[in-house]
């Protein structure tokens, strides 16, 4: 029973610290492509971040619930500036293909593709 116990918690504490997009650990996503969208946040310098998988969103939810980045304790992820995110998805198995950068609503909006390293 002891062994059963001491596997389950330490099964449990390694997967606690996953990182996920809509529950999915992020080195466990079934892409081969993804799509970081960053846009600036209300009088701050830090970012709002959104991942594209191509996954379907609610209509009347928001950015964070259906795309954010999301710690072992359910809480969207924060990131300092774009390359902080581009250098947290590379940690995760994504190398950068290519970026743009548009202007909407005022706002610059950051797009960086990403593909899932081989």
């Amino acid at each position: 029973m002891k062994k059963i116990l001491i596997t389950f918690t330490l099964l449990f504490s390694l997967t606690s610290f996953a990182q996920t997009i809509n529950g999915v650990a992020i080195k466990d996503l079934d892409v081969q492509y993804l799509q970081i969208i960053g846009t600036s946040k209300f009088m701050s310098s830090k970012l709002n971040i959104r991942i594209d998988i191509g996954q379907r969103t609610k209509l009347m939810s928001s950015n964070s619930e259906t795309a954010g980045i999301k710690d072992a304790n359910g809480e969207v992820l924060i990131f300092n500036s774009i390359i902080d995110a581009l250098n947290f998805m590379s940690a995760n198995g994504y190398e950068f293909v290519t970026s743009n950068i548009l202007v909407e609503e005022d706002q610059n909006v950051y797009y960086y593709l990403m593909k899932k390293k081989i």
